[in-house]
């Protein structure tokens, strides 16, 4: 099974190359929008952070860091599935989600990979060095090992990220309009940019630690990687990770079966 998922993304990404190679400022439109949104970030990051010591006890090493980190797991998002999986409440509305039912192949499973981004891979390598860069200032000594698990919770947060987005959009089984829920996504993720799960406390802790854990997807890996992140965050980020994974499993599926076809 696992060989014939791979061989269908690899089919799906040559015909996204083939589109792209006939289209081609597809490509670097996409690579010049992105790599202007990615340069005024760090301008605004640089603006907002040049004067603070230290925020949630986040040095300016930590917040380079986290700002490599929050920037790497949106360029892997970017590139791979938010192409493919934003557009999913139209197709629920319109009955276009027919035409991934229909095919042998999982409906999400497809939609996840078949609008590949490659224009915003140069943003991962970008973040990359941003990372490098604050692990500099910070003159931290990372072994291969301690690098190879700060990529594992890069991309365990990368799969949070997706499954949050994927719930979200699966409200649009039950209601008319998930306008609503879009609207909160893109409000909540900027702040979440901004500010270090560190710096919340109270209720704004259990709401971005918890019910939309944005809080976490940048702070965790960054924390890992600068020696102060716990056992007990460890355990907690994995097992956050994987209960949000099978519950937005479940929800698809009970979505799914609540869906009225557009033939119907």
């Amino acid at each position: 099974m696992i060989i014939k998922n791979l061989r269908f993304i690899f089919t799906l990404l040559k015909l996204k190359f083939s589109r792209m190679m006939v289209f081609r400022f597809d490509f670097f439109g996409a690579f010049f929008v992105d790599s202007s949104l990615f340069i005024l970030q760090l301008l605004m990051f640089e603006a907002i952070y040049s004067n603070v010591d230290s925020i949630g006890g986040f040095r300016r090493g930590d917040m380079i860091i986290f700002i490599g980190t929050f920037s790497l797991i949106n360029a892997i998002n970017m590139t791979i599935f938010f192409f493919g999986t934003y557009d999913i409440p139209r197709k629920i509305r319109e009955g276009e989600l027919d035409y991934y039912i229909t095919k042998p192949v999982n409906p999400l499973f497809r939609m996840t990979f078949e609008n590949v981004n490659p224009g915003s891979f140069p943003l991962i390598i970008a973040s990359g060095f941003i990372i490098f860069y604050g692990i500099s200032v910070l003159d931290l000594k990372v072994s291969a090992a301690g690098m190879t698990v700060y990529m594992i919770w890069v991309l365990m947060m990368t799969l949070l990220w997706y499954d949050i987005s994927i719930i979200l959009r699966t409200v649009s089984f039950f209601t008319f309009s998930s306008a609503a829920m879009e609207q909160l996504e893109e409000n909540l993720l900027p702040l979440n940019m901004k500010l270090p799960g560190v710096a919340y406390k109270g209720i704004f802790r259990f709401l971005f630690y918890f019910v939309f854990p944005y809080g976490i997807m940048a702070t965790f890996p960054t924390q890992y990687l600068t020696g102060t992140l716990s056992w007990l965050g460890m355990v907690y980020g994995a097992v956050l990770t994987c209960c949000f994974t099978l519950f937005m499993l479940w929800f698809w599926k009970t979505g799914l079966r609540n869906y009225k076809s557009a033939s119907s």
